[in-house]
């Protein structure tokens, strides 16, 4: 499919959707885009800066959700002028959607909200490609009802996101044949390498994280065959106002996604022979 003036496709090129967790300040928003745009221009990885306004899933009413619809939608709109790159954004329940499809180039909706049909429905009926975060508490193949949701309202530009599977209390797993059914949906799949480290409620009154293992949850995602990873990233991720103790440190990104663009090249080479038995399972 056509995604930001690029072909996005479980067969086409790897792609990136990256960014600060949530908007913290103009400045780091200008300055992570520009960098980030930098590094994925230098290894030729399509890229769309991801950031949210607003994160209405933290653990407590004490935590930083950010600046709110009207500030944060002009620091996407900076972003996407003076940067010149594609910008994706959450959106939630109670959202003003045309507001925020006016915006942005992608619209993508929270893990939680995956199964409320008014919801996924609205936020496709925008026209904009839509990221449709599967739930933790969903299987793989039961994706294809949500894509047929959306679908329903005329949007072909539905991508699907494997963000960790809850695994007993405050834990998540990744598994990577989940990945290989979800491409029988036949949109693009998108392996979100940070959430799956996260640790949801781990600190109490915040999530934890386990940053060291994005590369590997990243390496083995690319190796099982996927359109595009969603990874956030953060200059110092100790001081990150959300989500900081998954963020992969920006200093470090590019030699990661280096090995990835690798994986990538030779996982598509001659495409995915597991797909023949999948195809077959489903007759």
């Amino acid at each position: 499919m056509n995604l930001c003036d690029f072909q996005a496709g479980n067969d086409q090129p790897l792609f990136l959707i990256s960014g600060p967790c949530v908007i913290e300040s103009e400045q780091l928003a200008l300055d992570t885009a520009g960098k980030l745009k930098e590094m994925a221009g230098r290894l030729g990885i399509p890229f769309i800066y991801k950031s949210s306004f607003d994160k209405a899933n933290r653990s407590s009413v004490k935590s930083f959700r950010g600046p709110g619809l009207e500030e944060g939608l002009k620091i996407l709109e900076k972003v996407r002028q003076q940067i010149q790159v594609p910008v994706l954004t959450d959106v939630h329940e109670d959202t003003p959607m045309e507001a925020v499809a006016a915006v942005v180039d992608v619209l993508q909706t929270p893990a939680f909200l995956c199964r409320q049909t008014n919801f996924i429905q609205k936020v496709a009926a925008q026209g904009l490609p839509v990221n449709i975060k599967k739930g933790q508490f969903l299987a793989p193949w039961d994706m294809q009802n949500v894509v047929d949701k959306a679908r329903a309202t005329g949007n072909e530009r539905i991508m699907v996101c494997e963000r960790g599977v809850s695994f007993g209390y405050n834990t998540l797993i990744s598994d990577m044949r989940g990945l290989a059914v979800m491409r029988q949906t036949g949109c693009p799949v998108i392996f979100d390498a940070t959430h799956s480290v996260q640790q949801p409620g781990g600190r109490g009154s915040s999530s934890g994280g386990q940053r060291e293992f994005v590369p590997v949850l990243a390496r083995a995602a690319v190796a099982a065959g996927v359109a595009g990873l969603f990874m956030e990233t953060h200059p110092d991720p100790d001081k990150a106002l959300s989500d900081g103790p998954n963020a992969w440190p920006m200093p470090l990104l590019e030699d990661l996604l280096t090995t990835l663009k690798a994986l990538d090249e030779v996982t598509k080479r001659q495409g995915f022979i597991e797909d023949q038995f999948l195809i077959a399972s489903q007759d």
